[in-house]
């Protein structure tokens, strides 16, 4: 583990926009949590309908691993899947794509916006 060139993380729209700025994003988890959750490709969809289900305006942020500027650290979750988090503030010039995300009718997220 630790080898992807690709992450990615949900963020609300607005949030993002705030981000862009500032100049850098430091989500809400780094300043409470001390690192910003990420997901790998097959973790998306599972972690945005247990964390956003019926959640609307929010983007998905694909980020290049290799352009980070902070420490990233795969760490296991409490029922043992390993995720990317890191620790410091997303340098903007790491993210290579922001797909708008939207959940179907019923709230759920059934696919993934590329």
């Amino acid at each position: 583990m630790g080898e992807e060139k690709t992450i990615y993380h949900i963020v609300s729209n607005n949030l993002w926009i705030k981000s862009l700025e500032q100049g850098e994003y430091r989500g809400d988890t780094l300043d409470t949590e001390g690192f910003i959750h990420f997901s790998l490709v097959n973790q998306v969809l599972a972690t945005a309908n247990r964390h956003y289900h019926g959640v609307k305006g929010l983007v998905l942020l694909q980020v290049n691993t290799e352009r980070l500027s902070s420490e990233l650290k795969y760490e296991a979750a409490p029922w043992g899947e390993s995720f990317p988090h890191l620790y410091g503030a997303l340098n903007l010039d790491a993210v290579t794509c922001v797909f708008d995300f939207i959940p179907d009718a019923n709230g759920d997220f059934v696919k993934l916006p590329f």
